[in-house]
């Protein structure tokens, strides 16, 4: 935290609360802080301009929605230089939902969901084709067991 001098306990626990459900009214969060309505507003805006907060997110449940597969993907590129590249190509395949530039065996690591395992190979067979990735290797989700925010600690705790 000490990048950031301008955040206190107030702006950590107004992230905490919106991290645990971002659709949490102002109002109520200014009454668990103990500020006004008005300062959590001011400070949610603070937050956005530093680049804190970039965005509020919808925890999906994709099976329910007929998507039965996750799984992870790691990628091989053919020089570590392409990764730019690679990357604007698959932000262009809407099942990729997440991608990082790693350590280790993958140069990059994504999660993909798909519909079913035809759909899933449909997939594969689109990634395996952006020119730079030399080779894939997927681990199908079989659980999610979890998935939670991370909790901050109060600046004096430290």
């Amino acid at each position: 935290m000490d990048k950031n001098s301008d955040i206190d306990n107030i702006d950590l626990k107004i992230i905490s609360l919106l991290n645990e459900d971002a659709k949490t009214p102002y109002t109520e969060i200014a009454k668990k802080v103990f500020v006004s309505s008005g300062t959590v507003h001011v400070r949610m805006k603070k937050l956005e301009d530093m680049g804190i907060v970039k965005s509020a997110t919808l925890n999906i449940n994709f099976t329910k929605l007929g998507y039965d597969i996750a799984a992870f993907l790691g990628i091989y590129l053919e020089k570590s230089s392409l990764y730019d590249t690679v990357i604007e190509r698959l932000k262009e395949i809407s099942e990729v939902v997440s991608a990082y530039y790693t350590t280790g065996n993958y140069s990059i690591f994504a999660k993909i969901i798909c519909r079913d395992t035809n759909h899933l190979r449909m997939v594969l067979d689109k990634i395996q084709k952006v020119e730079g990735i030399d080779r894939t290797e997927t681990l199908i989700v079989l659980e999610e067991s979890i998935n939670r925010p991370i909790q901050f600690f109060d600046k004096e705790s430290k």
